[in-house]
Protein backbone atom coordinates (compact mmCIF):
# COMPACT_ATOMS: atom_id res chain seq x y z
CA UNK A 1 0.00 0.00 0.00
CA UNK A 2 1.51 3.10 -0.76
CA UNK A 3 1.05 6.05 1.78
CA UNK A 4 -2.15 7.93 1.21
CA UNK A 5 -2.47 11.92 1.30
CA UNK A 6 -1.47 13.52 4.99
CA UNK A 7 -1.46 10.05 6.36
CA UNK A 8 2.64 10.37 6.93
CA UNK A 9 2.77 14.09 8.08
CA UNK A 10 1.48 13.49 12.01
CA UNK A 11 4.70 15.12 13.72
CA UNK A 12 5.50 17.54 10.84
CA UNK A 13 2.21 18.66 10.21
CA UNK A 14 1.78 19.56 13.62
CA UNK A 15 5.19 21.60 14.02
CA UNK A 16 4.22 23.23 10.24
CA UNK A 17 0.93 24.52 11.42
CA UNK A 18 2.29 25.97 15.03
CA UNK A 19 5.10 27.51 12.94
CA UNK A 20 2.35 29.05 10.54
CA UNK A 21 0.26 30.29 13.65
CA UNK A 22 3.18 31.88 15.39
CA UNK A 23 4.63 33.40 12.59
CA UNK A 24 0.96 35.43 11.62
CA UNK A 25 0.88 36.00 15.19
CA UNK A 26 3.84 38.18 15.63
CA UNK A 27 3.13 39.56 12.45
CA UNK A 28 0.11 40.62 13.58
CA UNK A 29 0.91 41.91 16.68
CA UNK A 30 3.56 43.99 15.42
CA UNK A 31 1.19 45.65 12.37
CA UNK A 32 -1.63 46.35 15.44
CA UNK A 33 0.78 48.98 17.11
CA UNK A 34 1.79 50.53 13.83
CA UNK A 35 -1.55 50.96 12.53
CA UNK A 36 -2.95 52.21 15.93
CA UNK A 37 -0.04 55.01 16.18
CA UNK A 38 -0.79 55.65 12.39
CA UNK A 39 -4.89 56.11 13.07
CA UNK A 40 -4.39 58.22 16.13
CA UNK A 41 -1.76 60.61 14.13
CA UNK A 42 -4.03 60.69 10.51
CA UNK A 43 -7.42 60.42 12.03
CA UNK A 44 -7.92 57.27 9.29
CA UNK A 45 -11.97 55.32 10.57
CA UNK A 46 -10.20 52.42 7.78
CA UNK A 47 -6.81 52.48 9.44
CA UNK A 48 -8.27 52.07 12.67
CA UNK A 49 -10.55 49.53 11.66
CA UNK A 50 -7.49 48.04 10.16
CA UNK A 51 -5.89 48.18 13.78
CA UNK A 52 -8.30 46.64 15.23
CA UNK A 53 -8.62 43.72 12.62
CA UNK A 54 -5.01 42.64 13.31
CA UNK A 55 -5.63 42.67 17.30
CA UNK A 56 -8.15 40.09 16.68
CA UNK A 57 -5.92 38.20 14.19
CA UNK A 58 -3.44 38.13 16.84
CA UNK A 59 -6.19 36.88 18.92
CA UNK A 60 -7.63 34.39 16.87
CA UNK A 61 -3.94 33.05 16.32
CA UNK A 62 -3.82 32.59 20.11
CA UNK A 63 -6.62 30.72 19.85
CA UNK A 64 -5.54 28.54 17.71
CA UNK A 65 -2.27 27.98 19.50
CA UNK A 66 -4.29 26.97 22.24
CA UNK A 67 -6.43 24.42 20.52
CA UNK A 68 -3.40 22.86 19.16
CA UNK A 69 -1.96 22.57 22.46
CA UNK A 70 -4.89 20.88 23.90
CA UNK A 71 -5.40 18.41 20.97
CA UNK A 72 -2.67 17.04 22.07
CA UNK A 73 -3.59 16.15 25.74
CA UNK A 74 -3.85 11.99 25.86
CA UNK A 75 -7.15 10.54 26.19
CA UNK A 76 -9.11 10.36 29.56
CA UNK A 77 -11.98 8.28 31.27
CA UNK A 78 -14.22 10.62 30.60
CA UNK A 79 -12.76 11.49 26.90
CA UNK A 80 -11.72 7.76 25.48
CA UNK A 81 -11.14 9.14 22.14
CA UNK A 82 -8.86 11.74 23.21
CA UNK A 83 -9.40 15.67 23.07
CA UNK A 84 -8.41 15.86 18.94
CA UNK A 85 -11.19 17.74 18.39
CA UNK A 86 -10.06 20.78 20.46
CA UNK A 87 -8.64 22.33 17.70
CA UNK A 88 -11.57 22.70 15.89
CA UNK A 89 -13.68 24.02 19.09
CA UNK A 90 -11.42 26.74 18.89
CA UNK A 91 -10.97 27.51 15.50
CA UNK A 92 -14.92 27.75 15.50
CA UNK A 93 -14.27 30.66 18.10
CA UNK A 94 -12.06 32.30 15.63
CA UNK A 95 -14.86 32.53 13.23
CA UNK A 96 -17.32 33.59 15.95
CA UNK A 97 -14.90 36.23 17.50
CA UNK A 98 -13.55 38.03 13.36
CA UNK A 99 -17.54 38.32 12.36
CA UNK A 100 -18.56 39.48 16.49
CA UNK A 101 -15.88 41.87 16.53
CA UNK A 102 -13.83 42.31 13.48
CA UNK A 103 -16.97 42.70 11.00
CA UNK A 104 -19.02 44.52 13.51
CA UNK A 105 -16.48 47.02 15.20
CA UNK A 106 -15.09 47.66 11.24
CA UNK A 107 -18.42 48.41 9.67
CA UNK A 108 -19.79 50.60 13.09
CA UNK A 109 -16.62 52.70 12.63
CA UNK A 110 -17.23 53.11 9.32
CA UNK A 111 -20.96 54.37 9.92
CA UNK A 112 -19.81 56.73 12.50
CA UNK A 113 -17.19 58.11 10.25
CA UNK A 114 -20.09 58.64 7.45
CA UNK A 115 -22.98 60.45 9.96
CA UNK A 116 -20.46 62.41 11.39
CA UNK A 117 -18.52 64.30 8.81
CA UNK A 118 -15.09 64.39 10.31
CA UNK A 119 -12.51 66.45 8.86
CA UNK A 120 -9.98 65.41 6.36
CA UNK A 121 -7.29 63.27 6.83
CA UNK A 122 -3.62 64.56 8.63
CA UNK A 123 -1.43 63.19 6.86
CA UNK A 124 -1.68 60.69 4.72
CA UNK A 125 1.32 59.91 2.89
CA UNK A 126 2.05 58.37 6.08
CA UNK A 127 -1.29 56.05 6.66
CA UNK A 128 -0.38 54.62 3.16
CA UNK A 129 3.61 54.25 3.96
CA UNK A 130 2.00 51.86 7.24
CA UNK A 131 0.07 50.63 5.25
CA UNK A 132 2.65 49.30 2.63
CA UNK A 133 4.86 47.81 5.14
CA UNK A 134 2.06 45.93 6.70
CA UNK A 135 1.16 44.56 3.60
CA UNK A 136 4.62 43.32 3.32
CA UNK A 137 4.28 41.79 6.76
CA UNK A 138 1.09 39.92 6.27
CA UNK A 139 2.55 39.10 2.70
CA UNK A 140 5.13 37.21 4.42
CA UNK A 141 2.83 36.04 7.01
CA UNK A 142 0.88 34.26 4.64
CA UNK A 143 3.49 32.67 2.05
CA UNK A 144 4.43 30.82 4.98
CA UNK A 145 0.92 29.34 5.69
CA UNK A 146 0.27 29.20 1.64
CA UNK A 147 3.68 26.83 1.89
CA UNK A 148 2.79 24.61 4.56
CA UNK A 149 -1.22 24.48 2.76
CA UNK A 150 0.88 23.55 -0.24
CA UNK A 151 2.68 21.08 1.28
CA UNK A 152 -0.12 19.43 2.71
CA UNK A 153 -2.42 19.63 -0.45
CA UNK A 154 -3.47 16.51 -2.71
CA UNK A 155 -3.50 18.46 -6.13
CA UNK A 156 -6.93 18.13 -7.21
CA UNK A 157 -7.34 21.87 -7.43
CA UNK A 158 -6.93 24.73 -5.08
CA UNK A 159 -10.58 24.86 -4.08
CA UNK A 160 -11.04 21.11 -3.55
CA UNK A 161 -7.86 21.05 -1.66
CA UNK A 162 -9.11 23.68 1.01
CA UNK A 163 -12.22 21.67 1.57
CA UNK A 164 -10.68 18.96 1.87
CA UNK A 165 -8.07 19.70 4.61
CA UNK A 166 -8.59 18.45 8.07
CA UNK A 167 -6.25 21.10 9.64
CA UNK A 168 -8.24 24.37 10.14
CA UNK A 169 -4.98 26.07 11.79
CA UNK A 170 -3.66 26.58 8.22
CA UNK A 171 -6.38 27.66 6.54
CA UNK A 172 -7.75 29.77 9.44
CA UNK A 173 -4.36 31.63 9.01
CA UNK A 174 -4.41 31.71 5.14
CA UNK A 175 -8.16 32.90 5.03
CA UNK A 176 -6.97 35.44 7.90
CA UNK A 177 -4.11 36.63 5.82
CA UNK A 178 -5.63 36.92 2.43
CA UNK A 179 -8.28 39.03 3.69
CA UNK A 180 -6.15 41.30 5.96
CA UNK A 181 -4.11 41.67 2.62
CA UNK A 182 -6.93 42.69 0.69
CA UNK A 183 -8.13 45.00 3.57
CA UNK A 184 -5.01 47.49 4.01
CA UNK A 185 -5.56 47.71 0.07
CA UNK A 186 -9.20 48.48 0.30
CA UNK A 187 -7.87 50.98 3.48
CA UNK A 188 -4.89 52.51 0.97
CA UNK A 189 -7.77 52.77 -2.04
CA UNK A 190 -10.25 55.07 0.73
CA UNK A 191 -7.48 56.96 1.89
CA UNK A 192 -6.03 57.89 -1.35
CA UNK A 193 -9.57 58.51 -2.60
CA UNK A 194 -10.27 60.95 0.81
CA UNK A 195 -6.59 62.33 0.06
CA UNK A 196 -7.13 63.27 -3.36
CA UNK A 197 -10.97 65.12 -3.08
CA UNK A 198 -10.53 65.94 0.63
CA UNK A 199 -13.78 63.66 1.13
CA UNK A 200 -13.56 62.16 4.41
CA UNK A 201 -16.04 59.62 3.24
CA UNK A 202 -14.14 57.43 1.12
CA UNK A 203 -11.93 56.84 3.96
CA UNK A 204 -15.12 55.85 6.21
CA UNK A 205 -16.48 53.66 3.28
CA UNK A 206 -12.94 51.95 3.07
CA UNK A 207 -14.01 51.22 6.83
CA UNK A 208 -17.30 49.20 5.84
CA UNK A 209 -16.18 47.66 3.01
CA UNK A 210 -13.20 45.96 5.29
CA UNK A 211 -16.05 44.98 7.67
CA UNK A 212 -18.06 43.38 4.49
CA UNK A 213 -14.88 41.32 3.76
CA UNK A 214 -14.10 40.18 7.16
CA UNK A 215 -17.89 39.12 7.45
CA UNK A 216 -17.70 37.22 4.76
CA UNK A 217 -14.24 35.73 5.97
CA UNK A 218 -15.49 34.35 8.92
CA UNK A 219 -18.89 32.51 7.45
CA UNK A 220 -16.63 31.16 5.47
CA UNK A 221 -14.75 29.65 8.09
CA UNK A 222 -17.93 28.49 9.96
CA UNK A 223 -18.90 26.55 7.38
CA UNK A 224 -15.89 24.93 6.83
CA UNK A 225 -14.68 24.23 10.64
CA UNK A 226 -18.48 23.09 10.81
CA UNK A 227 -18.44 20.56 8.86
CA UNK A 228 -15.30 19.24 11.19
CA UNK A 229 -16.81 19.22 14.09
CA UNK A 230 -19.85 17.25 13.21
CA UNK A 231 -16.57 15.01 12.01
CA UNK A 232 -15.79 14.38 8.24
CA UNK A 233 -14.29 10.53 6.95
CA UNK A 234 -10.69 10.74 6.22
CA UNK A 235 -9.47 10.28 2.52
CA UNK A 236 -10.97 8.27 0.68
CA UNK A 237 -7.50 6.99 -0.80
CA UNK A 238 -7.12 4.96 2.34
CA UNK A 239 -10.32 3.19 2.31
CA UNK A 240 -9.92 2.13 -1.02
CA UNK A 241 -5.97 0.98 -0.67
CA UNK A 242 -7.45 -0.71 2.78
CA UNK A 243 -10.34 -2.75 0.90
CA UNK A 244 -7.68 -3.38 -1.87
CA UNK A 245 -4.79 -5.25 0.53
CA UNK A 246 -7.56 -6.79 2.66
CA UNK A 247 -9.84 -8.28 -0.19
CA UNK A 248 -6.77 -10.20 -2.07
CA UNK A 249 -6.55 -11.84 1.14
CA UNK A 250 -7.96 -15.79 0.35
CA UNK A 251 -9.44 -15.76 4.27
CA UNK A 252 -11.56 -12.74 3.94
CA UNK A 253 -14.77 -13.33 1.70
CA UNK A 254 -16.04 -9.32 2.11
CA UNK A 255 -15.86 -6.52 3.95
CA UNK A 256 -19.26 -5.17 4.48
CA UNK A 257 -18.89 -1.80 6.22
CA UNK A 258 -15.78 0.63 6.58
CA UNK A 259 -16.00 3.48 8.20
CA UNK A 260 -13.52 6.81 9.13
CA UNK A 261 -14.13 9.66 11.23
CA UNK A 262 -11.51 12.53 11.78
CA UNK A 263 -11.33 12.83 15.59
CA UNK A 264 -8.94 15.48 14.68
CA UNK A 265 -6.37 16.44 12.15
CA UNK A 266 -4.07 13.59 12.93
CA UNK A 267 -6.48 11.74 14.12
CA UNK A 268 -8.79 8.84 12.32
CA UNK A 269 -10.62 6.38 14.09
CA UNK A 270 -11.44 3.14 11.54
CA UNK A 271 -13.94 0.75 11.81
CA UNK A 272 -14.77 -2.14 9.59
CA UNK A 273 -16.80 -5.16 9.41
CA UNK A 274 -15.41 -8.65 7.74
CA UNK A 275 -16.88 -11.48 6.91
CA UNK A 276 -14.10 -14.31 7.12
CA UNK A 277 -14.21 -17.32 4.90
CA UNK A 278 -16.63 -20.52 6.96
CA UNK A 279 -13.47 -22.77 6.94
CA UNK A 280 -11.33 -19.97 8.59
CA UNK A 281 -10.85 -21.38 12.46
CA UNK A 282 -11.29 -18.91 15.37
CA UNK A 283 -7.47 -18.60 16.41
CA UNK A 284 -6.41 -18.06 12.53
CA UNK A 285 -9.63 -15.07 12.80
CA UNK A 286 -7.99 -13.29 15.85
CA UNK A 287 -4.54 -13.60 14.76
CA UNK A 288 -5.37 -12.35 10.85
CA UNK A 289 -7.69 -9.42 13.24
CA UNK A 290 -4.50 -8.45 14.93
CA UNK A 291 -2.52 -8.21 11.68
CA UNK A 292 -5.08 -5.86 9.86
CA UNK A 293 -4.61 -3.55 12.73
CA UNK A 294 -1.07 -3.52 12.91
CA UNK A 295 -0.64 -3.13 9.38
CA UNK A 296 -3.15 -0.08 9.04
CA UNK A 297 -1.28 1.60 11.53
CA UNK A 298 2.40 1.15 10.36
CA UNK A 299 1.31 2.28 7.21
CA UNK A 300 -0.87 5.03 7.89
CA UNK A 301 -0.06 6.49 10.96
CA UNK A 302 -3.22 9.42 10.71
CA UNK A 303 -5.04 6.24 12.17
CA UNK A 304 -4.56 5.75 15.38
CA UNK A 305 -7.34 3.75 16.59
CA UNK A 306 -9.06 0.85 14.49
CA UNK A 307 -11.86 -1.27 15.78
CA UNK A 308 -12.67 -4.61 13.49
CA UNK A 309 -15.94 -6.61 13.87
CA UNK A 310 -16.13 -10.25 12.59
CA UNK A 311 -19.38 -10.42 10.86
CA UNK A 312 -21.40 -12.37 8.34
CA UNK A 313 -22.66 -10.70 4.90
CA UNK A 314 -26.02 -11.78 5.98
CA UNK A 315 -26.16 -10.49 9.38
CA UNK A 316 -24.85 -7.18 8.34
CA UNK A 317 -27.60 -6.74 5.67
CA UNK A 318 -30.07 -7.66 8.35
CA UNK A 319 -28.62 -5.03 10.93
CA UNK A 320 -28.98 -2.45 8.64
CA UNK A 321 -32.10 -3.19 7.31
CA UNK A 322 -33.84 -2.78 10.94
CA UNK A 323 -31.33 0.28 11.11
CA UNK A 324 -33.20 1.73 8.07
CA UNK A 325 -36.65 0.51 9.63
CA UNK A 326 -35.81 2.17 13.12
CA UNK A 327 -34.76 5.85 11.40
CA UNK A 328 -37.65 5.62 9.10
CA UNK A 329 -40.26 4.67 11.77
CA UNK A 330 -38.85 7.77 14.18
Amino acid sequence: MAKAGRGGHDASGSEGSKGAIIAAAGANLAIAVTKFAAAAFTGSSSMFAEGVHSVIDTANQGFLLIGLAHSKKPADEKHPFGYGAEVYFWSFLVAIFLFALGAGFSTYEGVIGIVSGEAELTSPLIALGVLFLAFCFEGYSWSIAFREFQHRRRGKGLLRDFHDMKDPSIFVVLFEDTAACIGIVIAAIGIGLSWATGNHVFDAIGSILIGLLLGVTAILLAIEVKSLLIGETADPEIEALIREKLGARPEILAINEFKTLHLGPQDVLLTMSIDFQDGVVSQRIEALVSEIERRIRERFPIVRKVYVEVQSQSGHRDLAREDQETHSAG
